[in-house]
């Protein structure tokens, strides 16, 4: 059977993020990508210039189409940036059985906001019906840190990028304490726009393949983490460049 995977996130411009990496990364795990696309942003390396959140009616349009006749294995949440959409998108994924991963999207690479403060309660509602959320380190911060996460009562990937070293260390906190930890060298590279959705999205695929949840948390890591080294080199744009997700085949 072929299976599917769902993107509902914004559109990077760029190719380098949203719902552009999704799909390249759903490719790459031999996953057929579907999408709903909650924005559009006119971005490139440099930033993001623009970004337009479409009606909520027009985002759960999109899923309800898509739940209406095609199987859907895993869903993959990135941007949503309003509260009304957080809510439109809860709302269209009632009754869906099948692993969601949450990427908490905030914040761009840039510094640009990517969602409104009066949807963060929207989205700490929404995070607590999911199977994952992957927050990066600002991210986490936002919604809350160690309270939120208390608190959540799903297992929650924190990602160390963001933070100082040569190691990055990423840390899954399991409800009721337990946590399983992922170490890589840190790469030097300017060429790391996209990084979270293409991390989320992998899980995504992974789990759309039937993997466990850490299974599918440590192997889109190992395979990020190569994609990242694999990237480091090109020269697309003048900013963070994006990652090039058909370098390397997932390792299924």
């Amino acid at each position: 059977m072929i299976r599917t995977a769902l993107s509902i996130a914004g559109s990077d411009s760029g190719g380098g993020a949203g719902v552009q990496a999704d799909l390249k990364t759903f490719l790459a795990h031999g996953v057929y990508g579907m999408t709903a696309i909650t924005a559009i942003t006119a971005q490139n390396t440099l930033g993001v210039d623009r970004v337009d959140a479409l009606p909520p009616e027009a985002v759960s349009a999109q899923i309800r189409s898509v739940r209406a006749d095609l199987p859907v294995h895993a869903v993959k949440i990135g941007m949503l940036g309003t509260r009304a959409i957080v809510e439109a998108v809860a709302d269209a994924l009632d009754g869906f059985a099948g692993p969601v991963v949450l990427d908490p999207v905030c914040v761009s690479t840039s510094g640009h906001a990517l969602i409104d403060d009066d949807a963060l309660d929207a989205l700490r509602a929404l995070a607590r019906r999911v199977t994952l959320v992957t927050p990066n380190l600002p991210e986490y911060a936002r919604l809350g840190g160690a309270a939120w996460l208390a608190g959540v009562g799903v297992p929650v990937l924190v990602k160390g990028g963001h933070a100082d070293g040569p190691v990055v260390t990423d840390r899954l906190h399991w409800p009721g304490g337990a946590v399983a930890q992922w170490e890589h060298p840190r790469v030097a590279s300017r060429n790391t726009h996209g990084t979270g959705c293409t991390l989320s999205s992998a899980i995504a695929a992974r789990l759309a393949t039937g993997a466990s949840l850490e299974g599918a948390v440590a192997g889109a890591l190992d395979w990020l983490a190569g994609l990242v080294a694999g990237s480091a080199g090109h020269t697309l744009g003048g900013g963070h460049g994006p990652l090039l997700h058909g370098l390397l085949e997932a390792d299924r």
